[in-house]
């Protein structure tokens, strides 16, 4: 309710006494309850009522009410206002990356897909949403990238299968595959994965040599391993999708580096020598097993030979033997006839006639004598010009 002010102030003091106070004090110099000022005259108005005060102000807040203040129909209304708004408040939204996780009195009771869902409201439940489609990468062996890399040897140095050291900087991506279990079933996911990450590449760099590990069998390793971490985490229900392990140095340690590389070198000569001794011997063993071969052959074929001239010339003798048995003195004659033919073929011979008139010799022309006599012929010259 208001009041038309009556006089000067704008709190509707006395009208002539000029300065009054917010209470409507008359006079000069009064505090706000009405006192007098020290050494101030006069009298002023008396203090405001505070009890008529705070009637007014709940007659105010009884209009604002239908019903009146102490009405409990208006209690229930605006209790049921406050608790529709609160029960609204339960509804939330899932993003497609990522999954809920809802709460009831902080313990887990379910996850939830991307889209539109309901959930008791706080302080009664909570949803929890991480990334699910993130990829998370971790680092073992070393930290930082490009000319900024620090390298950690108490995490790269692995003991291969073959006694050697191997410095091994690898790096391990995954991602988050069931929320609820991520959030739940392990207290520092990060530190779980980069320890059970080393425990299985340790294990698997453990059963091969560290020249396996260096060169071609760096990426079966390295598939191993991922294989090895997947089910570790698995066994651990971390809810948590192993997506890579990639070596990505493997290396003997920089103090013994040099002296394995002499090491491999020497190894590359004898593998060298070897090859070509290996060379020589696939080129001189099968020609020598060929000249052997062919000797056999060929001392097989005299056999063969020698072997059949025996028997042709026993089955010759054999035949002889028995023509000779059954007409020995043809035989005879045969024999001396082809012996003295075979003895006179080689000689010089003269004829003489017996029963020949005179000296009884014969005249006759030496014509073996004269062709061993005989000059020979010169041979013609060549390119001559004939006139």
């Amino acid at each position: 309710m208001f009041y038309k002010q009556q006089g000067g102030g704008p709190w509707g003091g006395g009208g002539g006494g000029g300065g009054g106070g917010p209470w409507g004090s008359g006079g000069g110099g009064n505090n706000p309850w009405g006192g007098r000022d020290r050494g101030g005259s006069g009298g002023g108005n008396p203090p405001p009522d505070i009890e008529e005060m705070l009637r007014r102000g709940q007659d105010r807040l009884k209009r604002m009410m239908p019903g009146g203040f102490g009405n409990m129909r208006s209690v229930w209304l605006a209790g049921a206002v406050v608790l529709a708004f609160w029960g609204v408040s339960g509804f939330y939204r899932v993003q497609p990356d990522e999954q809920g996780v809802e709460l009831l009195f902080g313990k887990y009771v379910k996850t939830t897909q991307p889209g539109l869902n309901y959930w008791f409201p706080a302080p009664v439940g909570e949803v929890i949403r991480p990334k699910v489609t993130q990829t998370n990468q971790l680092t073992v062996g070393f930290r930082g990238a490009g000319a900024n890399i620090r390298e950690i040897p108490q995490e790269s140095h692995i003991l291969a299968g073959d006694q050697n050291i191997a410095d091994i900087q690898f790096v391990v991506q995954w991602r988050i595959r069931e929320a609820g279990a991520f959030l739940f079933n392990m207290r520092d996911p990060e530190t779980t994965v980069k320890a059970a990450a080393e425990s299985a590449l340790r294990e698997v760099v453990g059963r091969n040599p560290l020249q396996a590990v260096m060169t071609n069998q760096r990426d079966l390793i390295a598939q191993q391993a991922r294989d090895l971490l997947q089910g570790i985490m698995d066994g651990y229900n971390a809810g948590l999708t192993i997506l890579d392990l990639r070596i990505q140095k493997a290396d003997p340690p920089k103090e013994v580096i040099d002296a394995f590389n002499d090491v491999q070198r020497a190894k590359q000569d004898e593998e060298r020598l070897r090859n070509e001794a290996l060379a020589y011997r696939n080129d001189i063993v099968p020609r020598a097993r060929g000249d052997a071969e062919r000797m056999i052959q060929n001392a097989t074929a005299e056999k063969e030979k020698l072997v059949k001239e025996a028997e042709g010339q026993a089955a010759r003798f054999t035949a002889f033997y028995q023509t000779y048995v059954a007409n020995k003195d043809i035989t005879q004659r045969r024999m001396y006839l082809e012996t003295m033919q075979e003895v006179l073929s080689k000689a010089d011979k003269i004829i003489i006639d017996e029963n020949g008139k005179g000296s009884g010799v014969v005249p006759y022309l030496a014509l073996p004598e004269i062709g061993r006599r005989a000059p020979t012929p010169p041979a013609p010259q060549q390119g001559g010009n004939s006139q």
